[in-house]
């Protein structure tokens, strides 16, 4: 396999890159203290196509190709994991199974809609009781002629506050189902937003469908497709949030590594230590790791594989990384690391959301194992 990116790849990180630091990095601490989303960097992302990353470029999109939406994600998460998780729901959880259920006429009502920024995708999977175990989903979706009547309540709806349309899994008479609902469907509230100790950019709402009705023609995929369409979703995410964590790592060891060479201690920079010298060492171990099993994934999409135990592993590693990362650069900051004034404190808050979002790291391993048992006649339950 050929590791080396594309000239054509090489220009696009250049370019996510330029971005990143232009419209991303000066404005990220306000935002992050603030607790606002990043609207505007939002819409002067939709301006670069970034919006519609991976959507074809006859809907209006990018046309990236997995490994370049891979490089994206990294990119913006190693200036704000916020906007790089806000983007990467919209594209992952919304666009994308859009553009491979849905219809020519969704296609063409929404994917335009959603590359230009005109609408911003929520996804609304998880309910109070119903996490990871989706088999517990209460939300109906009840078929009357050419309508569907939504009823239920949603969770940690990511970009709920902002958004222009929502996917919504129900239950209905053939198993889960996923229906596109707009922002002004009658009978959908967006409610409480959740205070969170990281990603305080990201907005997590509680979603209310009473009496909410769509015509049934606003369906994503056939009956019972609901939970096929929401993991094959889940898996392109865990790809995206794993990037991410490579984003926020590299970030977080580039900005560690370099106070270390200015703080002097015992009349050397700190850097001199060989107690710094390892935790940095190891950090970028860690990192350059990840790197190769984010990018190896990416290419997996694009070959078409199936790509559900991989994505576990890369995204319980991404997980891990993060945090480890994060945490012993933080140490080597000392105090000054634990300062809400300097970046680190915002990126080691941030990198602990990954052991939760995307399904919990636990629900990951299990999916892993399960995987490894099945290969030993082995069936195994959570």
């Amino acid at each position: 396999m050929d590791f080396a990116l594309s000239e054509e790849q090489e220009m696009f990180r250049s370019m996510f890159r330029d971005f990143s630091t232009k419209e991303i990095a000066p404005y990220v601490e306000e935002l992050d203290h603030a607790e606002k989303p990043p609207l505007d960097a939002l819409r002067k992302a939709a301006r670069q196509g970034f919006l519609g990353a991976t959507v074809p470029e006859e809907y209006g999109g990018a046309g990236l190709d997995p490994l370049s939406y891979a490089l994206l994600i990294e990119t913006l998460a190693g200036d704000c994991m916020s906007t790089a998780i806000t983007l990467a729901t919209h594209v992952s959880l919304v666009a994308m199974p859009i553009l491979a259920h849905g219809t020519d006429a969704q296609k063409e009502d929404w994917l335009p809609r959603l590359c230009s920024g005109e609408a911003i995708g929520a996804f609304a999977l998880t309910e109070p009781d119903a996490g990871s175990d989706t088999s517990r989903l209460h939300t109906r979706a009840i078929v009357e002629g050419d309508e569907v009547l939504l009823e239920g309540v949603k969770t940690w709806v990511a970009n709920g506050e902002i958004a222009g349309l929502f996917l919504v899994f129900a239950r209905g008479e053939a198993g889960h189902e996923a229906f596109l609902v707009p922002r002004d469907a009658p009978g959908l509230t967006v409610g409480y937003r959740e205070p969170t100790l990281g990603l305080r950019c990201v907005t997590f709402n509680t979603l209310y469908l009473e009496g909410c009705r769509i015509p049934l023609s606003n369906r994503l995929g056939g009956p019972g497709d609901g939970g096929r369409i929401a993991q094959e979703a889940q898996d392109l995410m865990a790809i995206a949030l794993a990037a991410a964590g490579l984003g926020v790592a590299e970030s977080a060891l580039q900005v560690a590594a370099k106070y270390a060479t200015e703080r002097v201690q015992f009349g050397v920079p700190i850097a001199q230590k060989q107690a710094i010298q390892n935790y940095v060492a190891g950090a970028m171990i860690e990192t350059e790791a990840l790197r190769y099993l984010v990018y190896h994934a990416a290419w997996l999409v694009e070959q078409g594989k199936d790509i559900s135990f991989d994505a576990s592993i890369v995204k319980a590693f991404g997980a891990r990384v993060a945090r480890s990362v994060t945490n012993r650069m933080l140490q080597v900051m000392g105090g000054y690391g634990y300062m809400e004034d300097y970046p680190l404190a915002r990126k080691y808050r941030d990198a602990r959301a990954l052991h939760i979002i995307g399904g919990p790291t636990e629900w990951h391993d299990f999916r892993i194992a399960r995987h490894i048992f099945a290969g030993l006649d082995l069936a195994i339950a959570p």
